[in-house]
C-alpha cells in the first residue's frame, strides 16, 4: 500500500505566488484594455449609449473578486493600488507619444494614434477616481459579505459586491467626467444603462468564471492565504 505524500507549503506557497501574479497581470491588462476600448461609443437602436469598456470591465472586477476571495483585502487593495499606478503611468507614457515628432508618410497614422490618446483631463480624473473607489468599495464589501455568510453562497458576494462597487466607479465617472457637458437626462441614463450593462455582465459571465477561477487556484495553486 503506497504512502500519502505529505504536501510540501513551501511549494504551495510558491504555487500560490504565481498564481497571484497571473491574476495581477490579468486585472491591470483588463484595466488598460478598457480605458483604450472606451474610446468607441456603442449606441443600441440610438437610445442606450455606452462606451466598448464597459464589456471588459466586469472581468476586471470579477478579478478583483477573486483576488479578495483567495488572498483576502489587504492583498487586493495592493494590487488595485499597482493596478492605480500602472493606468497613470501609461496615460502619461502615451501622452508623451501624442507629441512626439513624425515623418509625414505617417501622418494618417499618427493622426489616429493622436484621436485615441489625446485625453480629456477630467475623464482622465473621472475613470481613476472611479477605478479607484469602485474596485476597493467592491473588494471591502465582497470580504464582509464573505464574513457575514461564513464563507458560503459566493455568488452573493461576487454579485453583491460588485452592485456597490458598479455604483461608485459608474456613478463618480459620469459626473465627473460629462457634468455640465450633458443634459441631466442623458447622465442619468449613461449611468443606468452602463450599471445594468456591468451588473448584468457580472452575473452572466463574471461570476461563473470567478467560480471557476477560485476553484482551480484552490486545485492546482494550494489553497488560500485567508
Amino acid at each position: 500500500m503506497k504512502k500519502q505524500v505529505a504536501e510540501n507549503p513551501a511549494k504551495n506557497r510558491e504555487r500560490l505566488s504565481a498564481c497571484l501574479l497571473v491574476i495581477t497581470a490579468l486585472l491591470v491588462m483588463l484595466y488598460l484594455v478598457s480605458n483604450v476600448m472606451a474610446v468607441k461609443i456603442i449606441s443600441i437602436g440610438g437610445i442606450a449609449l455606452f462606451d466598448a469598456g464597459t464589456i471588459t470591465f466586469p472581468f476586471a472586477y470579477m478579478l478583483g473578486d477573486v483576488l479578495t476571495e483567495v488572498w483576502g483585502f489587504k492583498t487586493a487593495r495592493k494590487v488595485i493600488y499597482l493596478t492605480f499606478v500602472c493606468n497613470v503611468l501609461f496615460v502619461i507614457f502615451t501622452a508623451i507619444g501624442v507629441v512626439l515628432p513624425f515623418p509625414d508618410y505617417g501622418a494618417e497614422t499618427a493622426t489616429a494614434y493622436a484621436t485615441v490618446f489625446t485625453y480629456v483631463p477630467r475623464i482622465v480624473i473621472a475613470s481613476l477616481l472611479g477605478f479607484l473607489t469602485g474596485e476597493l468599495s467592491n473588494a471591502w464589501v465582497l470580504e464582509r459579505i464573505k464574513r457575514l455568510t461564513r464563507g458560503r453562497h459566493m455568488w452573493v458576494r461576487t454579485i453583491g459586491s460588485s452592485a456597490v462597487g458598479y455604483l461608485f466607479d459608474t456613478v463618480l465617472f459620469v459626473l465627473v467626467a460629462f457634468w455640465g457637458t450633458a443634459p441631466t437626462e442623458d447622465l442619468v441614463s449613461m449611468i443606468a444603462v452602463q450599471y445594468i450593462a456591468k451588473l448584468l455582465i457580472e452575473g452572466m459571465s463574471g461570476t461563473p468564471l470567478a467560480y471557476a477561477l477560485v476553484a482551480a487556484i484552490k486545485r492546482f495553486c494550494g489553497g488560500t492565504e485567508q
